[in-house]
């Protein structure tokens, strides 16, 4: 029945291999497009109203100097993404978040929006129907008591004498994931000073506060226990009780020491960790601290934060970070299979541009558990020397060994190899891996006060595991090795009931089940093992009629386990095709359906419309659109198709 695939007439309807290669051919065109100069791919990563609120009220608790033009344009932006219910969801179509909404309305007020305007009433009144601004999570309660609309009392206590913490304690910052640390550290000079926001314009939101005693408050941690959580509030009790008995030599210590930390990761223009939160955290420690704002660490601090924002003509807002390596290593990839020499050359391009930026003298905090290990890791944004991650580490090495395999592109032997070295060195005892640091298992620290936001935390997942399991076995890891065996127990142990994988980096089990299902074919488990087969069965029952495969963002919330459908999307689409070709799928009739969408849905420009979120940021708390992901990844899936099509093999030969 597929023998009309290969006579080049017709694929599934109407669609032909010779219009497959026009699809291909406009796609790559596109993507080719957006390269810049120098070899690299960088697009928009685009988040919820939180981080653009933050932005707006930083400068006016900074109070500087009035920028109307662009507080018009990010009022405008937070004013289109308010959803139907009236207030700010985390992502497209998602339902009210209390803290995304308290933030997004004190920012629209602050920058001239009337309190009577019917935006605004929307929004206060869904706050005040949900408990008011004081059921927020921790840091926007964080943010209310820094402009001095709520008391610190409010706030679970962390003394800034945590720094000084030995490591056998069992609330040390080495515990805690990359993204928690530089997001604390800073943060403890600030919650130990108690600064107030300068506010000039004297803006309150003091009509989002119930007089009600207290506020509802919702933990986002997936593994509560309830003796832990007793016992660390009750000691949040006995520090807010002895707070004042602290010594005042040890807490100016305390401080020097969090200034210390923070000032040897500040990253240059890239800024601390990198991301948005610590940036700003760190920017409005220096300013606590006295520092001017022409001295060189607080400017650059916030030179690194207007790096981050996306100006449009009639609308702008602020990234949480950026996503350049990430970017250009997928694009390679895509870009290699889409093949032809004009792509080839591009691929060579991405490929210089990323070497130059693997991290090979600069130990991370990393190395407090593995400090044997020599660098040799690539960080997800331009520049973040302490914090590079497994996950992009791994689709790097997996490209340039590809492109030294299939288009001779030489002179990556050193940096696949330090990069396999690394990511060897930081597999967790369970046998995966973790995006950023190995063992980082100390679940019971999600039962802190401060931790309501569920991800403290980096534990193994199987997407990052599955991506460093591709990736040594495409370097020729045999599938017997200690290493090896450990990684693949561990993808099989995490297998869910109904066949599929969890996702942690990307929207969900779709996501997760890709993952997986290309790490396993290149590790060598066949298309009839019961890992390859339930996985292949899911996918087939949860593809849309249309033929794409979606997943809502739902599907992450802590009362439910499983997919949660959503309307199609391109990327989402791509990872399930793209899983099953892995999985010696190819001529399987709901791979062709999924081709055959994606070429339906395909713009004149040669791209995908694609509003719904599909990168995860932490499951329940944030979530990221990736802008790129439209435009790479249904090339890739559809020129892996017409490739094993038009082959005389439906084996796909690569990690990735």
């Amino acid at each position: 029945m597929y023998d009309s695939f290969l006579d080049e007439t017709r694929l599934i309807g109407d669609v032909s291999i010779q219009n497959l290669d026009a699809s291909v051919d406009k796609a790559a065109d596109a993507l080719m497009r957006a390269q810049r100069p120098d070899g690299h791919f960088v697009f928009e990563l685009e988040a919820d109203a939180t981080i653009p609120a933050e932005y707006i009220l930083l400068r006016q608790y900074l109070a500087e100097p009035d920028d109307l033009e662009l507080e018009r344009k990010i009022g405008v932006y937070l004013r289109r993404i308010q959803a139907a219910h009236g207030g700010w969801p985390l992502y497209h179509d998602g339902p009210f978040d209390i803290s995304a909404t308290v933030k997004a309305y004190f920012a629209l007020k602050m920058i001239g929006d009337s309190v009577e305007a019917p935006h605004m009433v929307r929004a206060r009144e869904a706050i005040l129907a949900r408990g008011g601004a004081a059921a927020a999570n921790v840091f926007t309660r964080i943010q209310l008591a820094l402009y001095g609309e709520i008391a610190w009392a409010e706030i679970p206590n962390m003394p800034a004498e945590l720094i000084l913490a030995p490591t056998w304690f069992p609330v040390h910052l080495s515990k805690m994931s990359y993204w928690s640390r530089t997001v604390i550290v800073p943060l403890l000079v600030l919650m130990n000073l108690r600064p107030q926001a300068r506010n000039p314009r004297d803006v309150t939101v003091r009509e989002l506060f119930k007089p009600v005693a207290k506020a509802p408050r919702v933990s986002n941690a997936a593994d509560p226990k309830l003796v832990w959580t007793i016992g660390f509030n009750m000691l949040d009790g006995a520090l807010k009780a002895t707070e004042s008995l602290w010594p005042k030599k040890l807490r100016k210590k305390s401080i020097d020491a969090c200034v210390a930390w923070v000032v040897e990761r500040l990253n240059g223009e890239d800024g601390l960790g990198a991301i948005y939160p610590a940036m700003a955290n760190s920017v409005m420690m220096f300013a606590a601290l006295g520092y001017g704002e022409d001295h060189p660490h607080r400017a650059i601090a916030r030179k690194s934060i207007e790096n981050l924002l996306v100006i449009k003509d009639e609308e702008a807002y602020c990234q949480p970070c950026a996503s350049p390596v990430w970017d250009t290593a997928l694009a390679a990839h895509a870009l290699m299979e889409a093949g032809g020499p004009v792509a080839a050359a591009r691929v060579k391009g991405t490929l210089d541009w990323l070497r130059d930026r693997q991290v090979l003298d600069v130990k991370g905090d990393w190395a407090d558990r593995k400090p044997d290990v020599r660098p040799g890791g690539w960080a997800f944004q331009y520049n973040n020397a302490h914090y590079p991650d497994l996950d992009d580490t791994a689709v790097v090495v997996l490209a340039m060994d590809r492109a030294r395999a299939s288009l001779g592109i030489e002179g990556n032997d050193e940096a696949i190899a330090r990069g396999e070295e690394w990511i060897v060195g930081l597999q967790s005892k369970d046998g995966g891996f973790a995006a950023f640091d190995a063992d980082n298992t100390h679940f019971y620290l999600n039962n802190i006060p401060f931790a309501d936001h569920g991800a403290l935390l980096d534990p193994p997942t199987v997407d990052v595991a599955a991506r460093c399991v591709g990736m040594l076995a495409q370097l020729g890891e045999p599938l017997d090795s200690p290493r090896m065996t450990a990684a693949i127990d561990y993808l099989r142990k995490e297998q869910e009931p109904d066949g599929s994988f969890w996702g942690r980096w990307g929207v969900n089990y779709i996501y997760g089940t890709w993952s997986a299902l290309v790490a396993l074919n290149k590790a060598g488990l066949g298309p009839t093992d019961p890992l390859m087969t339930r996985a292949v069965d899911w996918l087939v029952k949860v593809q849309n009629a249309d033929g794409g495969w979606g997943e809502s963002c739902d599907s992450y919330k802590l009362d439910y386990t499983g997919y949660v459908p959503a309307p199609s999307t391109s990327s989402q689409t791509a990872w399930a095709v793209l899983a099953m070709m892995s999985a010696g799928e190819a001529d399987h009739p709901a791979v062709a359906r999924g081709i055959k969408h994606l070429q339906a849905t395909q713009d004149e420009d040669g791209l995908w419309p694609e509003e719904f979120y599909t990168g995860g940021g932490f499951p329940r708390v944030f979530y990221l659109r990736y802008h790129g992901y439209r435009k790479f990844f249904p090339l890739w899936a559809m020129a892996r198709y017409r490739n094993l099509m038009q082959s005389n093999s439906r084996e796909v030969a690569f990690g990735m």
